[in-house]
């Protein structure tokens, strides 16, 4: 075997927000790596797709009608969609709505033996570990409706970092069911990468690691590597690796982790 087994010759991939930044990113290789690429966003795409679907996350009446739009097989799907803290509807959109396509395709068999999902989860996520009871109660709501009203109750729930980190959780809990289904999930974790979001957010999304990268010579991460490594996760040539959040910044959290980079704003992400 050989470059085979990082190509889509022959694969349908779903990418959910897919219409910028790194979903666009995603979408576009995927296509170039000969895959069938379908999009769904709540804003249009300007690059070419086999198939477009509108879907609001916010909205699950809209999401059942997007999901009732795809047929099978899907082999991989990459969970791409996300927005920043002050967004309405923030956990549904970046994990609650994403979380029940994942597993209506599943259930539906659309996504089935051999098939993976990649998520973006975020380095805002890190520090989940210490929070599993919490984390385990959220996901162990059966419903949208009982997910939702969850986040409703609790103060502080619907936020950017908790969603990640609730990803973080999702990620390890179900990697062992999924794969009795013959289904690998992952989650990378992006640095700082140059987006729309990202630039939207610019003092506090770019500027976190900004003196790491000056010593090191390099800019943000790119929304390309951030496909990139989505890619290999679902790739065949992963095919060994199986619930793990993946840090993609450039060596930065490591370095901070021990001590070879000293990054006081670390604290943050652990506390």
């Amino acid at each position: 075997m050989g470059i085979e087994q990082f190509r889509y010759d022959g694969k349908r991939v779903l990418v959910v927000g897919g219409a910028t930044g790194m979903g666009a990113a995603t979408a576009k290789t995927a296509a170039a790596l000969g895959a069938e690429v379908i999009v769904m966003d709540v804003a249009d795409i300007s690059y070419p797709a086999k198939q477009f679907i509108k879907v609001d996350l916010r909205d699950q009446a809209s999401v059942d009608a997007a999901i009732a739009q795809i047929s099978a097989p899907i082999h991989a799907v990459f969970s791409c969609a996300g927005v920043a803290d002050g967004t309405r509807g923030l956990m549904l959109i970046n994990f609650i709505a994403q979380r029940h396509i994942i597993e209506s395709l599943i259930s539906k068999k659309v996504l089935g033996r051999g098939g993976s999902v990649a998520m973006i989860s975020s380095v805002a996520g890190m520090g989940w570990e210490s929070k599993i009871p919490t984390l385990l109660e959220f996901l162990g709501l059966p419903t949208w409706k009982a997910q939702a009203d969850w986040i409703a109750a609790h103060e502080g729930t619907d936020t950017y970092a908790f969603s990640k980190q609730v990803m973080n959780c999702y990620v390890g809990h179900e990697a062992m069911a999924l794969a009795k289904q013959g289904i690998r999930i992952n989650a990378i974790l992006p640095g700082p990468t140059n987006t729309p979001l990202a630039q939207a957010n610019a003092n506090i999304w770019l500027a976190f690691g900004a003196e790491y990268r000056t010593e090191v010579g390099r800019g943000p991460m790119t929304a390309e590597e951030m496909g990139n490594s989505l890619l290999f996760l679902c790739s065949d040539a992963a095919s060994g690796i199986t619930g793990v959040t993946v840090l993609v910044d450039a060596g930065h959290i490591s370095s901070s982790i021990t001590g070879a980079y000293n990054e006081p704003a670390l604290q943050l992400l652990n506390a």
